[in-house]
């Protein structure tokens, strides 16, 4: 069977109109087909044939390269909702709030459209602080007369101010989800650079400073949760989440639902942490969640983190720890205990085990069985 060529399809924005972009291999066929659609034009901007974005036109298109060539739409229809297995989410009090002193309000589309694809109140609240921060910065210029020269100028203007390569990939994310989701312009910024990650290696706590830590916990719930997220090695927002019958203490499992990735996993559930975690049971008589307020309903993410900052006063620990730090640290002795790294991959839910081999780098254990070449001099000190 022969192969057909292929012609794929770009949205472009194209002296101020939504242009659709038609890249493919020199062939005379092809060009020819291409200079058959209703005013084709050549971009220099963009090194492509190019014509007005309508649905007669893309329909158009459909019908003249049919059993011709393959028409790849990948780049072209990008309006599928994201975040699918998101439960709906209510950003009412984020369109309501008041602009800060100084800054221009917010598209209200903006937030719509963030709130439409299901982006978490964490992400959209990002987005709309450091696009408002991108307005206020052009005050002076409509947002549609905003070129990507500017942005680049104004990224330039983000790094100066010594901001992490984390805050400058969210002022990226933020503006590119204006032009190209909320605008419905997604060519026309691909090429603004992104900073290099940083590669920081992870903190963790050591094995006695964990004990040190569930130890100085005396209140049974906050230590229930502390407990939790280190014996199973869970994210915040993945503790948070714990139902009652995603506890199965008879299989030593927990099940984790829709974590990073809105994925479902099981990790390790310890006799230790299982008979803590009864003994809480008992006495707080959760109805739905593990842990939750003193209404009822999910814990606060607020509430956990401060627990954790009490305890490491109240264990005298004078080192940095986030919540995060917990499941680090359950990974890492993990590892020093030889548990396999694909194991430890599957317990964390990381998609690519590149992600879980950090840890190798964390485990002091490999080091404190290798000589330093000085030990071997003949030398006084």
């Amino acid at each position: 069977m022969k192969k057909l060529p292929v012609i794929t399809l770009r949205q472009l924005f194209v002296e101020n109109e939504k242009s659709i972009g038609i890249q493919y291999h020199p062939c005379v066929a092809i060009e020819r087909l291409v200079n058959s659609l209703p005013e084709p034009r050549w971009s220099t901007e963009y090194s492509m044939m190019y014509i007005q974005n309508t649905k007669e036109n893309v329909a158009n298109i459909f019908e003249t390269f049919k059993g011709v060539a393959w028409v790849n739409c990948r780049y072209f229809f990008k309006n599928k909702p994201v975040h699918e297995g998101a439960e709906p989410v209510d950003l009412s009090a984020l369109k309501n709030a008041p602009s800060k002193p100084g800054i221009p309000p917010c598209p209200p589309e903006y937030v719509e459209l963030l709130e439409t694809k299901r982006y978490s109140v964490h992400t959209a609240r990002t987005y709309k602080s450091l696009f408002c921060e991108f307005i206020a910065h052009f005050s002076e210029k409509k947002l549609m007369e905003i070129n990507e020269g500017d942005i680049k100028q104004y990224l330039h203007h983000v790094v100066k101010k010594g901001k992490s390569s984390s805050y400058q990939n969210q002022t990226i994310n933020a503006i590119k989800f204006y032009y190209e989701q909320v605008m419905d312009m997604p060519q026309r910024f691909y090429d603004i650079g992104r900073p290099q990650k940083e590669k920081r290696l992870p903190s963790v706590l050591s094995e006695v400073d964990i004990s040190k830590l569930i130890h100085a916990t005396s209140n049974l719930k906050h230590k229930a949760i502390l407990v939790t997220i280190y014996s199973c090695g869970l994210r915040l927002s993945e503790v948070l989440n714990v139902k009652i019958a995603d506890v199965m203490s008879d299989k030593n499992i927990l099940m984790v639902r829709q974590g990073k990735g809105k994925k479902d996993r099981s990790t390790v559930l310890s006799d230790r942490t299982i008979a803590l975690l009864r003994k809480y049971y008992l006495e707080y008589r959760p109805k739905e969640y593990l842990f939750e307020g003193q209404h009822g309903g999910r814990y606060s993410a607020r509430s956990v983190q401060n627990i954790l900052k009490a305890a490491m006063r109240q264990a005298n620990l004078r080192k940095y720890a986030s919540v995060h730090t917990l499941r680090h640290s359950f990974a890492t002795h993990l590892l020093e205990n030889e548990t396999d790294l694909r194991c430890i991959q599957a317990l964390l839910g990381h998609s690519s085990s590149k992600t879980t081999e950090i840890y190798t780098h964390v485990s002091t254990k490999h080091l404190r069985k290798v000589k330093s070449p000085l030990d071997n001099l003949n030398i006084e000190i």
